[in-house]
C-alpha cells in the first residue's frame, strides 16, 4: 500500500531548461554581451550549456565544490569568444543565481496533480540542487504548500543515486521503502537510486528521449499519474 511519494524538483515538476533560458537571455541583455563579442544570444547558451553540464558531472563526483561551478560555467562560456572577464563571469553567474530561482515555469498539470496526489498521499521532495537555490523555487513556484519532507543533497551531503539520502528522507518522512513510489527525469539517479533500497520508480520522460532502461513504470506527462496513482 503506497503511502509516500518523493519527486525530483528540476526537470520533473519545475521547467529548469525552460526558466534558465529565460533568464539567460535576460542577462545577455542585461550585461550586453552582444556588444562585449559573443556573436548571438542562442549560440552562447549552447556554449554554456556544454560546460555546465560537464561541471555538473564533476559536482556530482565531488570533484568540485558548488563556488566553483557557479562562476567557472560562464567564464568558461565567455572564453569562447576569448572573453577574458573573470569578474563579468562572476557577476553575471551571481546574477543567474538571483534570479534563475525566481522564475515560475511548471511542467503541464504540475499543480493539478499535486493537488490530486496530496488529498490521497503524503508527498516529499528529494534533490540535488542547491540547499538554499531549491527552497527559493519551491517558495516562487507556489509548490511549497504541497510537500511535508523537503531534502537536498546539501542538507545530507551526498547526491542522488547515494542510497543516503533516500534513506535520510525516509526517515525524516517516517515512512518504509514498500509504501514509497520515487518520480524523477533522471533514471539512473531517480529510478534506480530509490529502487536499490526497495522504492518504487517512476520515470518521468516527457521529451519521450529514446532509452534501452528496464522500466516498470514510465510516463510522459504529469498528468499520467491521475491514472496511475
Amino acid at each position: 500500500m503506497i503511502k509516500h511519494i518523493f519527486f525530483d524538483l528540476d526537470r520533473t515538476l519545475w521547467d529548469f531548461e525552460k526558466n534558465s533560458h529565460t533568464t539567460l537571455l535576460q542577462l545577455i541583455k542585461d550585461f550586453k554581451l552582444i556588444e562585449k563579442g559573443i556573436d548571438t544570444a542562442d549560440n552562447f547558451i549552447k556554449k554554456y550549456k556544454i560546460h555546465n553540464e560537464e561541471l555538473w558531472q564533476l559536482y556530482r563526483e565531488d570533484k568540485i565544490k558548488k563556488e566553483e561551478l557557479r562562476g567557472k560555467r560562464f567564464q568558461l562560456a565567455l572564453a569562447e569568444y576569448d572573453i577574458d572577464d573573470s569578474e563579468l563571469a562572476e557577476q553575471f553567474g551571481l546574477a543567474y543565481i538571483q534570479q534563475s530561482p525566481i522564475k515560475t515555469a511548471l511542467f503541464p498539470y504540475t499543480h493539478e496533480v499535486l493537488l490530486y496526489l496530496k488529498k490521497k498521499y503524503s508527498l516529499h521532495i528529494i534533490t540535488n540542487g542547491f540547499e538554499e537555490v531549491q527552497h527559493i523555487k519551491l517558495a516562487s513556484s507556489d509548490l511549497a504548500q504541497y510537500f511535508d519532507v523537503i531534502v537536498t543533497s546539501e542538507q545530507v551531503g551526498v547526491k542522488k543515486p547515494n542510497a543516503k539520502i533516500f534513506e535520510f528522507a525516509l526517515e525524516q518522512a517516517k515512512a518504509k521503502p514498500d509504501e514509497c513510489i520515487m518520480i524523477g527525469d533522471d533514471f539512473p539517479v531517480d529510478v534506480l537510486g530509490a529502487e536499490q533500497i526497495g522504492m518504487q520508480g517512476v520515470y518521468f520522460n516527457p521529451n519521450k528521449l529514446a532509452h534501452k532502461h528496464s522500466v516498470v513504470h514510465e510516463i510522459f506527462c504529469l498528468s499520467e499519474l491521475m491514472a496511475l496513482l
